[in-house]
């Protein structure tokens, strides 16, 4: 079965998801989730409160979207943030590379698809995760802030996700930057809508922060995540019993 791009689909996560599978392979399938997790929770336990940029892999380095994502990532590396992405090219590219050039830390948590990713240069530490489902929670999981730039499909999955693990409790009510008014205005006058048909409370549209300014990115993070949340930055000691090591990128 090809795809539009006339590439194979993922053999593994889209045999998956077809239905039931043969007993043996559902449980081997839950051994390589869970040891890509362990993997994950190894290779990212240092690296320090973190704010998540979620963005479009198709942007290049000319484009004004490129151009402030940069911007975003170095002015957040500034406050002392991790800057996390997915690792690819970009709006996660450009925010990487922004935190990378100003001298803060920057990660990624790369998706491995049959086609246009690949973990970018602008990374001290990145894990290449095989599902999406398994990505999202590594970055959802580190992080005390998102800011969403423009993007497609991956990055409205991305939002959406975070948002309702917020509105059903399940993560506290971090900071969610909505980067570019124009852009996602569209997007902005349907969650308006739903809010204005009761599909969800007025309460929700709090979550939410629409700005087309860097500074008021930063503004808006430090007063609702490092305020709030008391953020310090914590020395975290490796267990060498745990096969842990010094990495001179994080300061451990």
């Amino acid at each position: 079965m090809k795809t539009e791009k006339n590439v194979e689909l993922s053999k593994d996560e889209s045999l998956f998801v077809r239905g039931p599978l043969s007993r043996f392979k559902e449980l081997t399938f839950a051994f390589k989730v869970f040891f890509n997790f362990i993997k994950a929770f190894r290779k990212m336990h240092f690296i320090g409160p973190c704010v998540t940029v979620f963005g479009s892999a198709r942007f290049t380095e000319d484009s004004e979207h490129y151009k402030n994502a940069k911007k975003i990532g170095a002015a957040l590396a500034k406050t002392g943030f991790t800057v996390m992405t997915g690792g690819g090219p970009g709006i996660m590219e450009a925010a990487n590379k922004g935190a990378f050039e100003a001298g803060g830390n920057s990660v990624g948590c790369n998706i491995i698809l049959p086609f246009e990713q690949k973990p970018n240069p602008y990374l001290h530490k990145w894990i290449n995760i095989p599902y999406f489902f398994l990505r999202k929670v590594i970055l959802v999981k580190y992080s005390y802030a998102f800011v969403v730039m423009p993007g497609g499909f991956g990055t409205l999955d991305e939002l959406f996700e975070a948002l309702t693990l917020m509105q059903t409790k399940v993560i506290q009510d971090f900071p969610v930057v909505i980067f570019d008014s124009e852009y996602h205005k569209k997007l902005c006058e349907h969650i308006y809508l739903m809010a204005e048909n009761e599909s969800i409370s007025p309460e929700d549209m709090k979550l939410l922060f629409v700005t087309d300014s860097v500074e008021d990115v930063i503004t808006h993070i430090e007063t609702h995540s490092i305020k709030k949340f008391g953020l310090v930055k914590k020395q975290v000691k490796p267990k060498w019993w745990l096969g842990e090591s010094i990495n001179k990128h994080f300061g451990f």
